[in-house]
């Protein structure tokens, strides 16, 4: 067996040993949940952003962005500091060690709190194969907890999950080129701090302070991390974001890949319910096209109403939109006969988009009184019908102060 071989078939171990072990913990962490808090009660977040990225790729810079475009209102979750938690302290007060289980058992609670209901953002979760296995249960867990309540007076609790996997990628030079400066923003601040006793000194992390130590948390990142956050690409809606550049341009990436799909995050009973009708940008799509169409067959096929309707629009319109250059809004009321004839009002509307307006028809039909019958009282009334025209556009700007 050739050398590579051989290494295929270690990793494929691995893997399989990585695979059972997630299996034993997450079997173990459920049967946990569904005895402390009962299986009706497992009501998890409907979205999940799993955020990942190298070090000094702006994870901490751009979560509250990332959160704001998906509409979550609760704090993010950096499952680093899940360490800290009183939960955690307790399991290491007892000796233990705090690993996977203990951390999947933790995250698993904290995301059963209701304010994280409507989505959550993992920061720093999955790291290794174990928790992307762990990931994995979790979600098939909840899709079928959807199912079997989805016929049931809490079917809106137990929402089908979404999950987002976003990675936020630099290269190595621009890692450490940024962690080094991390480093020594942290150091003035606290020096500050310690000169003028104004402030909170912030913890200064000891890989941010050497070409050497920044390396090798890059390095770290790419051979053990980047492999669990790319295997999620099979699997869910995997965002691969350019961090390289300015804030402004990154946030540009990050709207492009979490622009919404309806598709991938209604339930399916309410897509197939709304798919009969058309998107918007379907709709403008061709509209310019056709809009073109329209006008190119009124002149063809309908070339005496079309002239007199051009006609009507240049004499009595325009001064009037004119007039109202300024406000970007003209009323224009017509009881001209010409409009009684639908025809002529669809010219309308299009001859006005084809030349950047937008225009709105109102018919009104007035009784107007023009006698009485003496004897009897009854009134004799005229039928009018008038037109109202509304007409929008871009006003003038003007130079104020």
């Amino acid at each position: 067996m050739a050398s590579t071989d051989r290494d295929i078939s270690i990793d494929r171990e691995i893997v399989d040993l990585e695979v059972k072990d997630a299996l034993v913990i997450f079997k173990t962490v459920w049967e946990e949940l569904e005895e402390e808090f009962g299986r009706e009660n497992l009501r998890f977040p409907k979205e999940f952003i799993l955020l990942g990225g190298a070090p000094g790729s702006g994870k901490g810079t751009h979560t509250t962005f990332i959160m704001n475009i998906r509409g979550l209102t609760c704090p993010s979750i950096v499952v680093s500091d899940l360490l800290v938690t009183p939960e955690a302290l307790a399991i290491k007060a007892q000796g233990k060690m705090v690993g996977d289980k203990e951390v999947i058992g933790i995250l698993c609670r904290k995301l059963l709190q209701e304010e994280f209901r409507d989505g959550a953002l993992l920061d720093g979760f999955p790291r290794t194969r174990v928790q992307v296995e762990c990931l994995k249960r979790l979600v098939d867990n909840i899709s079928q907890l959807h199912k079997d309540f989805q016929d049931t007076p809490l079917a809106t609790q137990f929402r089908r999950p979404t999950v987002h996997a976003m990675v936020l990628f630099i290269g190595e030079k621009t890692s450490i080129k940024r962690q080094k400066k991390r480093g020594q923003q942290v150091a003035r601040h606290n020096k500050e701090v310690l000169e003028t006793d104004i402030g909170t000194p912030i913890e200064q992390r000891e890989t941010d302070l050497s070409d050497e130590t920044t390396r090798r948390r890059y390095h770290v990142f790419k051979e053990q991390t980047w492999d669990a956050l790319t295997s999620l690409k099979e699997i869910y809606h995997y965002h691969f974001v350019n961090a390289e550049g300015p804030i402004a341009e990154v946030e540009e990436n990050i709207i492009r890949e979490l622009q919404y799909q309806s598709s991938l995050e209604l339930d399916q009973r309410t897509n197939d319910r709304l798919r009969p009708l058309p998107l918007a940008n379907e709709i403008i799509r061709h509209a310019r096209q056709e809009l073109v169409k329209r006008l190119d067959s009124y002149e063809i096929e309908h070339t005496e109403l079309f002239t007199k309707t051009v006609r009507i629009i240049q004499r009595k319109f325009i001064p009037i939109i004119t007039r109202h250059a300024l406000s970007g809004r003209a009323t224009i009321n017509s009881e001209d006969p010409h409009w009684s004839d639908p025809m002529a009002l669809k010219m309308l509307i299009d001859i006005f988009s084809e030349r950047g307006f937008h225009a709105v028809v109102d018919k009104r039909i007035q009784e107007t009184p023009v006698s009485v019958d003496l004897k009897t009282g009854e009134i004799k009334s005229q039928e009018k019908r008038v037109y109202g025209f509304q007409i929008h556009f871009k006003g003038s700007e003007i130079r104020r102060g």
